[in-house]
């Protein structure tokens, strides 16, 4: 029996009909598509070109970490901090870090693919994307790879296996 888009829009309750979900500029790494990532980073968190850049480099990847978006937009408790980042910069941080959670899981489970926050980027967008027929698509192709000897994990939104 395998997944269809019936159950994953039943299950999820997430469209699987609308937008495509494409990313072009960022399926490799290059130094347009670094350039780019650090760029919409910048743009989006509003933080400078150098934090963006740094945070790419250390990420070694088209990435940022979790740990940097939890960090800047999950302040501690008790914290002193009285400033607060623009209501869009958590709305990307929170959606970016929502689908790196769950639909789009990887392998690290510490980095953020920055492909995904180029979907966000018009916030009016978000609920246009077929995101259901992207998280069955990502877990397919991913079962796929988790056959072969030498692999030992499997990424995806893994609920799905279970319905």
């Amino acid at each position: 029996m395998s997944i269809s888009l019936e159950d994953v829009s039943i299950l999820l309750k997430i469209p699987v009909t609308g937008k495509l979900v494409v990313v072009e500029n960022f399926a490799r790494y290059t130094e347009e598509s670094r350039l780019d990532a650090i760029k919409l980073v910048s743009k989006l968190f509003g933080v400078s070109i150098e934090d963006a850049e740094d945070e790419v480099n250390i990420s070694k990847g088209l990435t940022v970490r979790k740990c940097w978006l939890k960090s800047r937009w999950c302040p501690k408790a008790g914290s002193r901090n009285t400033t607060y980042p623009p209501v869009e910069c958590t709305a990307w941080a929170y959606l970016l870090y929502l689908l790196s959670c769950t639909l789009f899981a990887d392998k690290s489970g510490s980095r953020v693919s920055i492909a995904l926050l180029k979907l966000l980027e018009d916030l009016d967008d978000v609920g246009k994307y077929a995101w259901g027929a992207a998280a069955l698509a990502y877990l397919y192709r991913h079962l796929g790879s988790a056959t072969r000897v030498q692999v030992s994990q499997i990424v995806g939104y893994l609920t799905l296996l279970e319905g």
